[in-house]
């Protein structure tokens, strides 16, 4: 799978922790940046870096629409969205490497 595709993700800190929504167009690499802490700010201030949903895209147009609306959201939806595909909460990075 090429990962270099449009992709909206939610990192989470643990089961039902903090939670962070990005867009990017290379999923391994954007992970592998919040988990090294590459760019000081929100993921390494609350150490929120496990994989536990993601969604690619067509386009970064769309990726960016998906983004941007699920910011939107309240966090019980969000909660739901990653229970409804991963109810595990299990760190998805290591699948994707």
């Amino acid at each position: 799978m090429d990962w270099r595709r449009p992709c909206v993700y939610i990192l989470a800190s643990g089961r039902n922790g903090t939670l962070y929504v990005g867009v990017t167009s290379d999923l391994v690499k954007r992970v592998w940046q919040h988990r090294n802490e590459v760019t000081k700010g929100f993921t390494s201030q609350h150490h929120v870096y496990n994989l536990v949903w993601y969604e690619l895209h067509e386009t970064m147009e769309s990726a960016i629409l998906r983004e941007k609306r699920l910011k939107d959201w309240k966090r019980v939806w969000k909660l739901r969205l990653i229970e409804g595909e991963n109810p595990e909460w299990v760190d998805l990075y290591p699948t994707l490497t």
